[in-house]
């Protein structure tokens, strides 16, 4: 085992090397990718942490997960930073940075090994692969559960050298927090067992003590497998088996609206696409260009690549079993990377991509354990191994740092985002409505309706392409039009969310209140949790007289989101109809504390104050309406009357 000082200025050393990689990101804006979700549209994490929102965050199944430790983390960043991007994208490099320094522990505790462990961190520090799980706030559960992956490693090395209740213990509690943080680790209990064959060999018979390669590699595996150690290695993990199997469960329930069904995406598909996407990462791994925020499905299946990625698949698999005696890290490292990928390959499909860098950010640590073992192997009798293996390393990091700090680059905002997507595959109709979306919020509609076609043109099943080029036509006075791509979408998916909402948003300009009041009522089967569309039904049904209803609804946009200012200025216009202006005051004030230049609410309070016979406060509140708005013929003729 190395020197203190030396593990010291190795660690010290990669976190230097993966903050200058990565840190540029700290710099960067919210995208419009899942970022609203997490973030700067979800009122739970703007609160920051309160009893509340604690609550709902051990609760809630919100962007279709269980994550309350993600949630809590983000919620503690808007504590600490408000909704400045910048604090939340630290917090991301930071948790990767200690992901990178424990994974160079961890090696070293489990090896011995302090420069190949060195190595394989550093590969898992830089690679560019990883730049969507650092880069992207929405990940934040991917560095903050590999953390205490990172965690349960070490704790699993000191109990595998002495093993105890107590030190047990300390395996699960990180094991637990991960699963809570995202249930990627739900692989985590078998990689222990393949740690256990290698480097901890608790699985292989009885055998003499093997010599140490130089540079404190082991040497071969020695015996082979012994039936009663794996027996053992099983048995002792059952409770995290239990927690797997727990996780799993709830993984399900939280994603069942997220899952593709298997009439839309066939069996036998996900498995072709499950063996190109394992080649897909491996050939990113070893030349990482070209890399997108999205991969769409392919248009059409080809037997060829399919049965090549098949069969290379197998060939390294036999090729790593059948030197797993000689050299056991091929056979730790291959299973490692084919076993952690296997929730995310797509063979229980969440969501519509092929693949995601995301995905790789734990599985290639086998790749890297695998590689650099065998590379310090195959040159340990060369002359020049002492400057040469040091020069190479050198020169691959230097690249794959070069190459990460301007994929990071391409994370600065949706903007940058999709237009880098859209230029790495424009058959992707992910990207071409993301580009949309960006183009329609900067009014130029034409381009926006172009890039949305484009997606039909490419994906004609595409429910949210429909819905966004509705709201395009509809902005450009093309109403009919708007109302056939809205349709068109829930031909496609009849309970998606978006349609229901859009066309219950245009029947209602049409003042057709029944049929919008039935959409925004299907939407909210889909969405209970979304305030907007609460608000939006309080509001039809306001027009249709529904008083007591409409405030019910009001009255739920704000449970979820209690700094809702459109949804205080309506409940309080609900209980002003009602009757009840003094109930109605504090929703107003409510909305002016966060909208304090918002005239319709300063006008409904000057009504509700007038009706409580509060006349000078009531004559204040419309001059500050005339004030923010010198038009408002409403408010000019109440102050008129009122100072006669």
């Amino acid at each position: 085992m190395p020197q203190r000082r030396t593990v010291l200025l190795i660690g010290l050393g990669l976190a230097l090397l993966t903050a200058a990689a990565f840190g540029r990101s700290v710099g960067h804006d919210f995208s419009n990718y899942d970022d609203g979700d997490y973030v700067f549209e979800n009122a739970h994490v703007q609160h920051g942490l309160n009893a509340a929102d604690l609550a709902w965050a051990f609760t809630s199944t919100h962007a279709a997960n269980w994550h309350p430790l993600t949630w809590l983390s983000l919620q503690l960043d808007n504590q600490l930073f408000g909704m400045r991007p910048g604090g939340y994208h630290l917090t991301n490099v930071l948790l990767h940075v200690a992901n990178v320094v424990l994974l160079f522990l961890a090696l070293l505790r489990l090896t011995g090994a302090a420069w190949r462990s060195a190595m394989a961190a550093a590969l898992f520090a830089v690679h560019p692969l990883h730049v969507e799980s650092v880069a992207w706030i929405s990940e934040r559960k991917d560095v903050l559960s590999t953390l205490f992956w990172m965690l349960t490693l070490l704790a699993y090395a000191g109990y595998a050298e002495r093993p105890g209740v107590g030190r047990y213990l300390l395996v699960l509690l990180p094991f637990a927090l991960g699963l809570m943080a995202k249930p990627m680790l739900v692989t985590l209990p078998c990689v222990l067992l393949l740690l256990d064959w290698w480097p901890l060999r608790r699985l292989q018979a009885p055998s003499p003590p093997t010599p140490l390669l130089p540079g404190g590699g082991e040497g071969p595996g020695g015996e082979g497998l012994s039936p009663r150690a794996l027996a053992w290695g099983l048995l002792e993990k059952l409770p995290l088996f239990a927690l797997t199997a727990l996780s799993c469960g709830i993984t399900v329930v939280a994603q069942r609206g997220a899952m593709v069904p298997g009439a839309a995406l066939p069996f036998r598909f996900r498995v072709y696409n499950a063996a190109l996407a394992y080649v897909g990462y491996l050939g990113k791994t070893l030349w990482p260009t070209d890399l997108a925020c999205f991969y769409p499905y392919p248009r059409a299946w080809h037997t060829l690549p399919v049965l090549a990625a098949g069969l290379l698949l197998l060939a390294v698999t036999a090729g790593a079993v059948l030197l797993a005696r000689r050299r056991p890290y091929l056979l730790t490292g291959w299973l490692w990377y084919l076993g952690t990928l296997v929730p995310v390959v797509g063979l229980v499909q969440v969501g519509v991509q092929a693949m995601a860098d995301r995905y790789t950010y734990v599985p290639l640590i086998g790749i890297f354990l695998a590689v650099v073992w065998l590379a310090a192997d195959l040159t340990a009798a060369w002359r020049v191994r002492r400057w040469l293996l040091p020069a190479v390393s050198a020169a691959v990091l230097a690249a794959l740092a070069v190459r990460t700090w301007g994929q990071v680059g391409y994370w600065y905002n949706g903007e940058t985002l999709w237009a880098h997507a859209l230029a790495v595959n424009p058959e992707n109709p992910e990207a071409h409505v993301n580009v949309g979306s960006v183009c329609q919020r900067d009014g130029k509609l034409a381009e926006a309706e172009r890039h949305f076609r484009a997606a039909l043109g490419i994906s004609p099943a595409y429910a949210e392409a429909h819905c966004r080029l509705g709201i395009v036509l509809e902005m450009q006075g093309r109403r009919e039009e708007a109302l056939r791509h809205y349709e068109a979408a829930l031909q496609v998916n009849p309970a998606h969310p978006m349609a229901h909402q859009t066309l219950g948003m245009a029947l209602e300009k049409q003042g057709k209140l029944d049929e919008a009041v039935a959409h925004y009522q299907a939407a909210l089967r889909t969405k209970p949790g979304n305030a907007l569309l609460h608000n939006n039904l309080g509001v039809v049904l306001g027009k249709q007289g529904k008083h007591a209803e409409a405030a019910r609804h009001f009255r739920a946009a704000l449970a979820i989101n209690p700094r809702y200012a459109a949804a205080h200025n309506n409940l309080g216009g609900m209980l002003v109809k009602q009757g009840l202006p003094a109930q109605a005051e504090p929703h107003f004030l409510a909305a002016l504390e966060v909208e304090p230049r918002n005239a319709a609410a300063h006008f409904n309070l000057a009504v509700a104050l007038e009706q409580q016979g509060k006349t000078e406060e009531a004559i204040r509140r419309y001059r500050t309406v005339l004030a923010i708005n010198p038009h408002a013929a409403g408010a000019r003729e109440a102050l008129e009357r009122l100072l006669r």
